[in-house]
């Protein structure tokens, strides 16, 4: 399971940015981006976004 984030619905806040406990999530141009090389797949981020813009996907 990965952690997958849907750029054309993310809006930029940053509430994923401030949970993520790993730093696996930064801004890029106004859209959250997963470096996924840091992520550890806690999904502290799912539920801090306001749009639903970020989910798990079994790839």
């Amino acid at each position: 399971m990965t952690i997958v984030i849907d750029a054309e619905r993310c809006t930029g806040c940053g509430n994923c940015v401030a949970v993520c406990p790993a730093d696996a999530i930064e801004l890029r141009n106004g859209r959250a981006v997963l470096l996924a090389e840091r992520c550890d797949f806690d999904g502290l981020c799912i539920p801090a976004c306001p749009v639903s813009a970020i989910g798990f996907s079994d790839d």
